[in-house]
Parts: structure tokens; C-alpha cells; sequence
């Protein structure tokens, strides 16, 4: 799925309410990552949930997968992969990515400490590509 599709949809559905079973659908959509990758070198910290991060190169293009014990936070995740993978760390640091998800109206409506944990994601893997450039 493209952050284009996810823009796309969230732009026809007006309720918050359905907005949110959205996101949970789209984590639901992710496959699970195996509980032997879930290993503290790899957990996002600043997450009130469990939130781990994969990144893998390829052809110099990086591609994240990532998990979460909650709900919501895969959905989350899901959006973060929509817009991140597949790029190269240039063009991942060259994502305004507060701007895309406040398009999303993401950042007026979370919780603080949702969005202080999505955008601990968002550091990692601009971190993540920082290292990789």
C-alpha cells in the first residue's frame, strides 16, 4: 500500500471513529514479525508499547518491517512503512514526515504519548538511514 492509497482514503472517510478501525486494519494487513526478532536491539525506545523495528538494504533502497503489541501502533507502523520503504536513506531523510501525517490529522489525533511514540519510530528510522547514507 502507498501513502498516496492511505491519503486517498483517509480523504473520503470523515469519522475519526472509522479512521481509527482503519488504521487498525492496515496493522492487521502486516505480517507478524517472528518472536525471535523481537529483540531489544531492534525495540523503538520513547513507545509506550512494545514497537520493534527492522530495517533490511536493498540495491541501496531501504525496506523496514515492524511489529507491535498494540493494535494501533501496527496500524501506525503500517503507515510509517507505506511512506519510508523502498526509498534510499537520502530520500528518506528528505521526508517531511510531520507534514504527511498531519495530513493524516495524525498529530491532533493522538494521544500525546502516541504521538511522542510515533514520532520515536520516525527518529529511528531516519536514524537508521542516517547510518545506512
Amino acid at each position: 500500500m502507498s501513502i498516496q492509497s492511505i491519503l486517498d482514503d483517509f480523504a473520503v472517510i470523515d469519522e475519526w471513529d472509522e479512521r481509527y478501525r482503519y488504521i487498525i486494519e492496515l496493522g492487521r494487513k502486516m505480517a507478524p514479525l517472528p518472536e525471535s526478532a523481537r529483540t531489544n536491539a531492534v525495540k523503538v525506545r520513547g513507545c509506550a508499547s512494545q514497537v520493534w523495528l527492522i530495517v533490511a538494504r536493498d540495491n541501496g533502497k531501504l525496506n523496514f518491517t515492524g511489529d507491535s503489541d498494540a493494535h494501533i501502533v501496527r496500524g501506525l507502523i503500517a503507515i510509517l512503512l507505506a511512506l519510508y520503504n523502498g526509498k534510499s536513506p537520502e530520500e528518506i531523510l528528505g521526508i517531511d514526515a510531520k507534514a504527511t501525517l498531519s495530513q493524516l490529522g495524525l498529530d491532533t489525533h493522538l494521544s500525546q504519548q502516541r504521538s511522542n511514540g510515533l514520532f520515536s519510530m520516525v527518529e529511528r528510522i531516519r536514524a537508521d538511514a542516517r547510518a545506512a547514507s
